[in-house]
């Protein structure tokens, strides 16, 4: 079994290329529910750093205005 064809899971490697169909399957969900949650992450951080800009703006333009 060769390091790129083998998944670990629990400590113990499985050959990717004998998993069925359904498990093949199931790997490519886990995948790309990965990278989905990594965009959700840099989304998340993106709107939390923009909310905050703009607190920050109407913070000092109430200032301003005192």
């Amino acid at each position: 079994m060769s390091e790129e064809n083998a998944l670990e899971i629990d400590g113990v490697k499985h050959n990717i290329d004998e998993m069925t169909d359904q498990q093949k399957a199931m790997l490519k969900h886990v995948a790309d529910l990965e990278q989905k949650l990594a965009n959700a992450r840099f989304n998340l951080d993106q709107l939390q750093f923009s909310r905050q800009a703009f607190i920050d703006a109407l913070k000092a333009s109430l200032n301003e205005k005192s």
